[in-house]
């Protein structure tokens, strides 16, 4: 242990409930403003989804006296609980949100949680009041992936979010509760009683209920330890505690936030996707994308006179799908990617229907890729690289690399991009009132009175059936 023994615990639950907004800097106020933004749009857009109408229909079979809103539902409200649930599988669902470095995806388990329960408080939250539990939430979960050397990889065996992020739902619900330390200290106890969840389950329908599950358990176990539950006034000292997770779990305090204090965003940004799938599929598209302008430049405009295609990725064995035969799976294939890339100079939403999936040009074109993991392409998004490399039946080779892609936390999207994303996923579901709403109060959040106008907004649907709402999704632009 390299803290105290027994003090990591007490003070990440004075650190929650003691952080105030004068503890909010502009950096932070602006990256959380432009997470949550995301968070929105990708959430609207995943109402689309299979998965999420499987979710909402499971919901809707509990009751509850306390109500609160479902994203793109007109006038359709769950249990608070639930709400946060269903909200966060849609967050999740196409592999679109957010992802930090150590891994995980910050935003999709708070802000559902946070929305579900601000609609239910006898004094509505300002804007502030909301930042100030969003970034509390998202820093726990930064300093929480900081205890373990392992976690700076790509994950292998569980899904960050399903560990961290139950613990930031549970930080940012007690922050908006107004907990004491001591209440903070066992909503984390609790929380940690519902982390976990295997990565077998990725490239699965089952993967968004990972962040799904965060939200709606975190909300849980704050509202538990406002009740008078007790947990392990421990957890998160112990190797039996939230280090099960973690072979080399080396926890430390949560710094006082007096002078000096500093949010672990502001050192580390997130990055925000371009297309819906996972996060290294946005390395080997730049790549492939490189490569095809470079085909093009030199006249090759038949990609059926192509080889063999090598892609040089990091070793990771759940984003190596050869044959994708679901969306699922295409959102976690480098070899996907990449050939859809070179084939339709773009990925986009559209790009994962199974009409794309299964066209007899891509399946005749991932026959002929290989994978090489070379030793120095390190499984980390702050490390790794991807390379294609095309060589032509001609015996011409074209190769491009990339190290950063757009909208990296090194390469981050311009604000023009970013509203351009939320506008093109939110106006899938929201009328252009509904949309336009939710951007203005986003945009000017930390001067907002309350967040009950948030709500209305995200409830403006377009009044089609969920049959064109579907259709939608293959129309949305690529952002490139």
């Amino acid at each position: 242990m390299t803290a105290t023994l027994h003090r990591v615990t007490e003070s990440f639950g004075a650190a929650i409930s003691n952080l105030n907004v004068a503890h909010l800097t502009d950096t932070v106020i602006h990256r959380s403003k432009r997470m949550i933004l995301d968070t929105l749009g990708v959430g609207l857009l995943g109402t689309n989804t299979a998965v999420f109408s499987k979710a909402l229909k499971y919901s809707q079979g509990f009751k509850s006296v306390e109500r609160s809103n479902v994203w793109g539902g007109s006038g359709l409200t769950l249990s608070p609980q639930y709400a946060a649930f269903v909200n966060g599988v849609a967050v999740h669902s196409m592999d679109f949100d957010d992802t930090w470095h150590p891994a995980t995806h910050p935003s999709g388990a708070v802000l559902p949680a946070l929305l579900a329960l601000a609609e239910t408080l006898p004094t509505q939250p300002s804007g502030l009041d909301l930042l100030l539990a969003f970034s509390v939430g998202t820093e726990v979960q930064g300093r929480l992936m900081r205890f373990s050397k392992e976690a700076q990889n790509i994950p292998r065996r569980f899904h960050p979010p399903a560990v961290v992020g139950v613990m930031g739902s549970a930080a940012a619900s007690a922050k908006l509760l107004g907990l004491s330390p001591a209440e903070c200290v066992h909503s984390l106890a609790i929380a940690a009683s519902s982390a976990g969840a295997p990565m077998a389950n990725a490239s699965t329908q089952t993967k968004p209920l990972h962040i799904g599950n965060a939200a709606c358990r975190g909300l849980e176990a704050a509202q538990l330890a406002r009740l008078g539950l007790k947990g392990n006034e421990t957890i998160l000292d112990h190797e039996s505690g939230l280090g099960v997770f973690y072979s080399d779990y080396r926890p430390s305090e949560f710094p006082h936030p007096g002078s000096g204090f500093q949010w672990v965003l502001e050192d580390q940004d997130v990055a925000i996707k371009r297309f819906p799938a996972h996060l290294g599929m946005h390395w080997v598209v730049d790549a492939a994308l490189a490569v095809r302008a470079k085909l093009r430049a030199s006249g090759v405009l038949d990609l059926g006179q192509v080889r063999k295609v090598v892609l040089q990725v990091p070793p990771s064995r759940y984003i190596d799908c050869p044959f994708p035969a679901t969306e699922h799976q295409a959102r976690h294939s480098f070899q996907f990617s990449a050939c859809t890339a070179l084939l339709d100079n773009e990925v986009s939403v559209g790009s994962f229907s199974m009409l794309q999936i299964d066209r007899p040009a891509l399946r005749d074109l991932l026959t002929k890729v290989r994978v090489e993991n070379p030793e120095d392409n390190h499984p980390s998004f702050d490390k790794m690289y991807c390379a294609v490399k095309v060589e032509m039946e001609n015996g011409e080779k074209i190769t491009a690399k990339c190290n950063t892609f757009y909208g990296h936390w090194r390469k981050p999207l311009s604000q023009e991009d970013l509203v351009g994303k939320f506008e093109a996923n939110a106006s899938t579901v929201l009328t252009q009132e509904g949309f336009e709403g939710v951007l203005d109060i986003i945009t000017n959040l930390e001067k907002s009175p309350d967040c009950i106008a948030l709500g209305s907004y995200l409830q403006m649907t377009i009044p089609t059936t969920c049959f064109y709402r579907e259709a939608c999704l293959t129309k949305i632009p690529a952002l490139n």
